[in-house]
């Protein structure tokens, strides 16, 4: 698992945020919180699985790497990209596994979790519907003042969470007293 940590922030404050890019080969996962109105790089990575073992066994090494990231960075809530309609329905069903494994993470550690369109997260982070991954990767390390583009799957949950922290903040402003619904 490759991980990345920066400094964190001299606040302890602020509402931090598990973004998630389910796979079965690659599993995004980042780490943002808002301090303020400033959103704060926490942590990142790609837990990389490959192919070559069987899927049950990915599965289970996801679990895995997802219980220690969600220990280790003590998140307040989850968001997990949402699954897009595509050709191949076989891909779709090993990443809807994938999704069930990181939604069973979440609940078992109390975590609400959400769920974003890939869309509604290029137009966040873009400004593009339709952007693709590598101008996704480098509005991140421009957002969030990352020395290097984080790898695609890590630029991709990154952007899960900047998309959640943003769309909380413009819903906590628009109305305070209803319930989160992304």
């Amino acid at each position: 698992m490759n991980r990345v940590r920066i400094a964190s922030p001299t606040h302890d404050h602020g509402i931090k945020v598990l973004g998630l890019d389910p796979g079965t080969r690659n599993f995004g996962w980042g780490v943002v919180k808002r301090v303020g109105t400033r959103l704060v790089h926490v942590a990142h990575g790609t837990i990389a699985v490959g192919s070559e073992t069987s899927l049950g066994k990915r599965l289970v090494a996801i679990e895995q790497a997802l219980n220690e990231i969600v220990t280790t960075h003590a998140p307040d809530e989850a968001s997990i990209e949402s699954l897009f309609f595509a050709k191949d329905a076989q891909a779709a069903a090993k990443l809807g596994h994938a999704r069930g494994v990181a939604l069973l993470v979440c609940a078992r550690a109390g975590l609400t979790a959400f769920e974003v369109a890939p869309t509604r997260v290029k137009r966040t982070i873009v400004g593009i519907g339709r952007a693709d991954k590598a101008q996704v990767a480098q509005m991140i390390r421009v957002l969030l003042g990352l020395p290097d583009v984080p790898r695609p799957d890590a630029a991709d949950a990154l952007a899960v969470a900047v998309t959640h922290l943003q769309g909380r903040a413009f819903l906590a402003a628009k109305v305070a007293a209803k319930p989160l619904s992304i």
